[in-house]
């Protein structure tokens, strides 16, 4: 299965490790995978060589038939819904899941059969370099200082300003020019961190460590892939 560029994971948090040498470094413990094929995509009918992926299963749904309208009864919490389940019927019978991502094609290895299932032992093993893309933890409403790291002023009593962001610029337009670096909403944005390197991987928990930091907050959702060579 290793015709998959990369798989879907969640961050476990961050430990250090010592080395052969003696040396403390800092890692990341990933749980990476397992991910279920959920679609083939094809150049002929899509346009393009792809796989979908699903992670995490859903719920099993507590009543096979359809609620009519008006009849008591609902979809519970964490059940997968009409639509969802026919995509996952339609291609391959793969088992409901909660995120979806699709993954290029290596040009070597075996094609993944559709509602296999992908595990971190076949694709990653130590020493490989990958990029991890994940969302960076919110940090809400924030100053100029902190969320765009001015210097602000002086702190001392003859100065005014101290940490606001000063002028606003030029007063002729009588507006505010788009992309003028503001105080505002800041993380919660999809960052990607490349030319990370692969410590170890834990095939039986299907843990992935990793050197550095990723970004998100523990149990975030990641995607992991190779680098390009």
């Amino acid at each position: 299965m290793a015709t998959v560029s990369g798989l879907l994971g969640r961050k476990v948090g961050m430990t250090s490790i010592f080395t052969e040498q003696g040396n403390s470094v800092p890692v990341t413990v990933i749980e990476c995978g397992p991910c279920s094929v959920v679609q083939r995509k094809t150049k002929e009918r899509d346009g393009y060589e792809a796989v979908q992926l699903g992670y995490i299963d859903l719920k099993a749904p507590r009543r096979k038939d359809k609620v009519a309208r008006g009849e008591a009864g609902h979809r519970g919490r964490g059940e997968a819904n009409g639509p969802t389940r026919g995509h996952f019927e339609k291609h391959g019978g793969a088992a409901p899941a909660r995120h979806l991502a699709e993954f290029a094609l290596n040009a070597e290895g075996d094609e993944p059969a559709a509602g296999s299932s992908l595990t971190v032992d076949g694709l990653f093993k130590a020493g490989d370099k990958i990029k991890i893309q994940g969302k960076s933890k919110g940090r809400g409403f924030a100053g100029a200082m902190k969320r765009h790291n001015f210097s602000g002023q002086g702190a001392s009593h003859g100065a005014k300003i101290h940490r606001k962001p000063a002028s606003g610029g030029a007063t002729d337009p009588a507006r505010t020019f788009p992309g003028a670096r503001r105080p505002g909403r800041m993380g919660a944005e999809n960052v990607t961190q490349l030319g990370l390197t692969v410590v170890e991987v834990d095939a039986g928990r299907n843990l992935l460590v990793v050197k550095g930091a990723v970004p998100g907050a523990p149990g975030g959702l990641l995607r992991i892939e190779k680098a390009k060579p």
